[in-house]
């Protein structure tokens, strides 16, 4: 049974992107937690730029991760 090598390589990509968007969102929850983080947010009340960074990159990869792992469509 030979299988599409488009569909297994989107396969492919989107657990790549779904992993690199997980440790991005770990990493920026990481941060957010160091001294200097939790002192700029307390006299600003934002957390750092770095930190939203990281969140936004985290969620734009898990998110393009499951539309490789699930929306697109599979080719029979």
């Amino acid at each position: 049974m030979a299988t599409d090598l488009g569909t297994t390589m989107n396969k492919i990509i989107g657990v790549i992107l779904l992993g690199i968007g997980i440790f991005l969102l770990v990493r920026g929850h990481d941060i957010s937690q160091a001294i200097n983080s939790q002192v700029k947010n307390l006299f600003t009340g934002s957390p750092t730029d770095q930190v939203t960074y990281y969140y936004a990159g985290g969620a734009v990869c898990c998110a393009a991760g499951v539309v490789f792992l699930f929306l697109l469509p599979s080719k029979k």
